[in-house]
């Protein structure tokens, strides 16, 4: 039986997480929380569902040998911590954390030697299918104007998304001389929002997808956890998860 550690429980995502597993039927083993007040405290009661029975702790640490994978959606410091605790202790993780820098994805992708891990700025398989249409797209479109304007929540710190960055990383990977320009806005309660514009003369290819629930990157990351059930270690993709 699979059993799944959540970093962050009363964050957006980890709130997410939470009811995504409960739906699927899938273990809690473990949780953290950022707050003190919170440690000890049960955390299906902490998000107002029935007892799981899993107590929150502030040090994932303490429950190490309770679970088989960690999904983190929480900080890039916070997520370099429990990169190194889960290397240390050959735990397989799924990391949805945005904001990480050269030098961090770096660390990530070292950890991948001893553990197996999913890393993707995005888990939706929408999004995922939509790498796939960019890298496509560019090949034929790849000298045109090409812009990527992506919408997330006010408190979304990050700009351009990690969304944003690898739809470019995309595009030039399949037309290397091809310029990307960025637009980012950051209003409201948007789970996120992502256009690709080719601006060619007389015409204009756009591809975009819309998120209207979190729900649906939750999905996604559970899906790469059982998915890594059986991986040796070694980075992955959720394009590589989903089968594209």
């Amino acid at each position: 039986m699979l059993k799944v550690a959540v970093a962050g429980c009363q964050g957006r995502m980890g709130q997410a997480l939470i009811y995504a597993l409960k739906e699927a039927q899938i273990t809690l083993a473990a949780g953290s929380v950022r707050k003190a007040s919170a440690k000890g405290q049960d955390i299906g009661k902490l998000l107002n569902l029935p007892a799981l029975f899993v107590n929150a702790v502030t040090d994932l640490s303490e429950v190490i040998d309770d679970f088989d994978v960690l999904i983190d959606f929480t900080t890039p410091s916070a997520t370099l911590l429990h990169l190194a605790l889960c290397r240390q202790h050959q735990k397989k993780m799924v990391i949805g954390t945005t904001g990480l820098n050269q030098q961090q994805q770096a660390l990530v992708q070292s950890a991948s030697q001893d553990i197996a891990l999913v890393f993707s700025p995005n888990m939706s398989i929408g999004v995922n299918v939509c790498l796939g249409l960019l890298q496509k797209t560019a090949k034929v479109l790849g000298e045109s104007d090409i812009e990527i304007i992506e919408a997330h929540h006010r408190q979304k710190q990050d700009a351009p998304s990690g969304t944003a960055l690898k739809m470019a990383e995309c595009i030039k990977s399949a037309a290397t001389t091809a310029k990307v320009g960025f637009s980012s806005l950051r209003v409201g309660d948007t789970p996120g929002e992502h256009t690709v514009l080719f601006a060619c003369q007389g015409e204009r290819v756009e591809i975009s997808h819309r998120a209207f629930d979190r729900q649906i990157f939750a999905k996604g990351a559970i899906l790469a956890a059982k998915w890594l059930t059986d991986k040796a270690p070694g980075f992955y993709t959720m394009q590589e998860v989903i089968g594209l």
